[in-house]
């Protein structure tokens, strides 16, 4: 029921309901309509024509209104962002204070619930007006209704865009007879089909109050910061004041509180004649000056608007997938139509708390103010099993304005693909390396198995099946990486090539595969360029080179974690619609992109990054949770990398050059001290410490010992007292390759294998070198063990070998049992070395590691 005076239906309302078109037509030429005619050169039969050529509905249909961006703080669904192409809230009729139902009635249309949407009394007055100086502003005669035609018809014309919105909105604003006619005829129609408080909600809801304000909720909510609901009479006269005239009579500047006020006491004698309001509300509201009640607060428009720390690129980020949501339309073209229209609600998956502190790390250890380079910084976390983006934030604030040239802000998400964010991606670096280890265990090969690390030129290698020995030219003499130390690890397994991040291990390892195969194991997990273009497999791509966004890294290792499960990154979990209506969020696109074994064996291969000299050592969180992870540095140092998970969630932490090439090697971070490189390492812990208190994580599963040890990897064999021949048979019968080494003085037989490189039982692949060392047998001898003997007996022993140079090297701390017995030694007992070699021994000493005075 209406919150107006109850007045009855008139009978010219009723005639205006019900008669016919013809009739009604001529009724209004006769009565109201015939001076303007005349003025425009039409005939009353005219007119009769152009009335009965209107089609006869309109539709009040959807009013475009604000989107609200919803995201996890605390635990609760909290708005963070608003995007909207008119800043309106649609209400429902209880949600309007029934001064402003007043206020319109009173103001724009006394009799609005007697006529029939067009009032005869007005269009006399209005025919009347007409004679003296033509049909135009005070032409007028127009009721609510038929305000709302022309308010539906500019709001339809919102719609389109370019050339055909130009054209649409003057259409709807021209004032012309037949202009005037047609609002006639669509308001007999709106009546006809929606009820008085339908028409007076839509209008509320429609029209514009100025400073881009639609509806009385965004106005409200503009002048005054309080709700439509909580208007007082002054305020709501206020508002409906602006109607006519919003641009002149607005509360965003004083220059207009005149006009307003003029308007507002106008507005308010007539609520006081209608009853709306008495004398005293009345008298207390005519003295009422807007500077007691105007409380100016502007929209919080745009992902640039957003307050919660680092949220700004990943509501740009959704702004920018809205044309992918499907539950928003069937057609990109139908998406963003209804996403314009707005009115939704989308809870998306974005965790504000965990970004805020993504953020807090960023700023502190790559700040957007560092001066010796455009230094750059990005944090992204996925959830394993989902996909769900959980964080996103960079060292940068969002800009959104083209003009603005501050350093410090930036239109670019470098988290995200250049359509999605401007950015071209980064190189990666040894971040890459998982996707060849995956792509080793694929081909039988084991994390125990060793390979060849020494530099040197590596040729050939394989793309498509095919082996180029300069890979298309490349390469002339070969392909020679180093290493990040510049060191020579010689023989190592893949285990520890993946912990140490060792280039020259890893290329022997791609060496034996094909390059093409592991760009398709990357391109399983989602891995794609930033810029679009088609994953590169050149000769260096497997150490990465290819460029690549942060969250496509993120994704790509939460694929890993999950067992092998890669789930496509969304961003959006629900929409809800205007009516309340939940149509559905991001669809999640998961497939098994890797068999769970070997998941699990590539899990065991990135699990000692944070140990044993690995190269993520102090990176991990001191929260006993499992984590993977791996390092990534360029060949330029520019972009540096690490990227772990847990079971649950994965974590991309990037920094590194936007644009240039200085090394972040040798750039120092004011803050902490040291160079952005070095800092990597608690950058990482600093932010995954409290993403795992709010995901945690679980013991990933155990690997299966087989593919552990791959099937391809071939023991070296024990070729002592073979000679060089016989050794080399042996190798090749193994399918092993045979390298001479050269001699060397053992203990040997002269002329037979004295060593190998790598040694006996050592696990290597097929074709691999095995370097073979002969006896020469001259002034060798063999170390005896004395670990455990005492000082007199070890030097006795030693002596007998026909060692002759014997040092005390010190003393580690023992007790009274076992002093002055040998700790250490060198060389180890076995060991083959010339006699004139010196042998250095340790003793236990007292509690303190000294001499307890009797050893000697």
């Amino acid at each position: 029921m209406s919150a107006q005076k109850s007045k009855p239906t008139s009978v010219v309302g009723a005639l205006f309901g019900f008669v016919g078109f013809s009739v009604l037509a001529g009724l209004l030429v006769t009565i109201g309509v015939t001076p303007a005619i005349a003025v425009a050169g039409m005939t009353a039969s005219s007119s009769i024509g152009v009335f009965e050529s209107i089609p006869e509905y309109i539709e009040i249909g959807k009013l475009q209104q604000r989107n609200v961006l919803y995201g996890k703080h605390n635990g609760e669904d909290v708005p963070f962002a608003t995007l909207y192409a008119q800043n309106r809230v649609a209400l429902k009729w209880d949600e309007v204070s029934p001064n402003l139902k007043n206020a319109v009635v009173a103001g724009e249309d006394r009799r609005f619930y007697e006529h029939g949407g067009v009032d005869l009394t007005s269009l006399v007055r209005a025919g009347v007006g007409s004679l003296a100086g033509g049909l135009g502003e005070s032409g007028g005669g127009s009721t609510l209704t038929m305000q709302l035609v022309r308010n539906i018809r500019l709001a339809e014309a919102q719609e389109l865009t370019g050339d055909a919105q130009t054209a649409a909105v003057k259409d709807a604003k021209e004032v012309t007879v037949e202009r005037k006619l047609q609002e006639m005829k669509f308001a007999i129609g709106l009546e006809k089909k929606y009820s008085k408080d339908d028409i007076l909600l839509a209008y509320l809801n429609i029209a514009y109050f100025g400073d881009q304000a639609y509806g009385v909720q965004a106005a409200a909510q503009h002048y005054y910061n309080k709700e439509a609901s909580n208007l007082t009479a002054v305020e709501a006269a206020s508002l409906i004041a602006m109607v006519q005239y919003p641009e002149k009579r607005n509360l965003a500047t004083p220059d207009n509180y005149q006009a307003n006020v003029d308007r507002r006491n106008v507005i308010l004698a007539s609520m006081l004649k209608e009853g709306y309001i008495d004398q005293k509300a009345y008298d207390a509201s005519i003295d009422d000056a807007p500077e007691t009640y105007v409380k100016l607060t502007q929209p919080t428009q745009g992902c640039a608007a957003v307050t919660y720390p680092g949220a700004q690129q990943f509501c740009d980020y959704v702004k920018k997938s809205i044309k992918d949501l499907p539950s928003l339309g069937k057609s990109e073209e139908a998406r963003l139509a209804n996403w314009k229209t707005g009115g939704y609600k989308v809870y998306t998956t974005i965790n504000l708390d965990l970004t805020a502190n993504a953020r807090a790390q960023i700023d502190r250890y790559a700040p957007p103010t560092e001066t010796a380079l455009l230094l750059g910084s990005a944090v992204n976390s996925v959830e394993a099993g989902t996909g769900r983006v959980i964080v996103m934030a960079q060292n940068r604030n969002l800009n959104e304005d083209p003009e603005v040239t501050d350093p410090n802000v930036t239109a670019l998400n470098y988290s995200t693909d250049r359509d999605y964010g401007g950015s071209s991606g980064f190189q990666t670096g040894s971040t890459y390396k998982p996707f060849t280890l995956i792509n080793w265990l694929q081909n039988g090969h084991g994390l125990s198995e060793v390979v060849n690390g020494t530099p040197r030129a590596f040729t050939p290698m394989t793309v498509d099946g095919q082996q180029y020995s300069t890979v298309d030219g490349e390469f002339p003499r070969g392909y020679a990486p180093k290493n990040d130390d510049g060191g020579n690890p010689g023989y190592v397994s893949a285990q520890r090539a993946t912990a140490l991040s060792i280039n020259t291990a890893y290329t022997a390892m791609a060496q034996k595969l094909d390059l093409a195969d592991i760009r398709e194991v990357a391109s399983s997990l989602g891995v794609h360029r930033a810029d679009g273009q088609e994953l590169l497999d050149n000769t260096s791509s497997f150490l990465g080179t290819n460029e690549i966004a942060p969250l496509t890294m993120a994704a790509a290792y939460a694929g890993i974690a999950a067992g092998g499960k890669y789930c496509k990154p969304i961003i959006v979990d629900q929409i809800v619609d205007f009516d309340g209506k939940e149509i559905g969020g991001q669809p999640q696109e998961c497939n098994q992109a890797l068999d769970p074994a070997i998941a699990a064996a590539t899990i065991q291969g990135m699990s000692q990054l944070w140990a044993n000299g690995g190269t993520g050592v102090g990176a991990l969180p001191a929260d006993g949770i499992p984590e993977i992870g791996k390092t990534g540095t360029t060949t330029e140092k520019d972009q540096i990398w690490l990227i772990g998970s847990t079971s649950k969630l994965a974590t991309a932490v990037w920094m590194g050059n936007v644009k240039g090439k200085v090394s972040l090697r040798t750039a120092y971070s004011p803050a902490t001290g040291t160079t952005y490189a070095n800092a990597r390492a608690q950058f990482f812990r600093d932010v995954q410490t409290v993403n795992n208190t709010v995901y945690g994580g679980s013991a990933f599963p155990t690997a299966d010992p087989s593919v552990v040890r791959g099937n391809s990897a071939q023991a070296v064999p024990d070729l002592s007292g073979k000679t060089a021949e016989e050794a080399a048979s042996t190798l090749r019968g193994l399918g092993l390759s045979y390298v001479d080494g050269g001699q060397q003085e053992s203990t040997a037989p002269i002329g037979t294998v004295s060593a190998t490189s790598p040694a006996t039982g050592t696990q290597v692949s097929q074709g691999t070198a095995v370097t073979v060392y002969t006896s020469v047998g001259t002034n060798a001898a063999t170390v005896p063990d004395v670990v455990g003997t005492s000082y007199r007996d070890a030097v006795g022993a030693i002596g007998a070998a026909g060692f002759s140079k014997i040092v005390l090297a010190g003393y580690t701390v023992g007790n009274a049992d076992n002093q002055c017995e040998v700790s250490l030694m060198e060389p180890g007992g076995g060991a083959s070395v010339d006699k004139g070699s010196q042998v250095a021994i340790q003793l236990y000493g007292n509690a303190e590691g000294r001499d307890p005075g009797n050893c000697t």
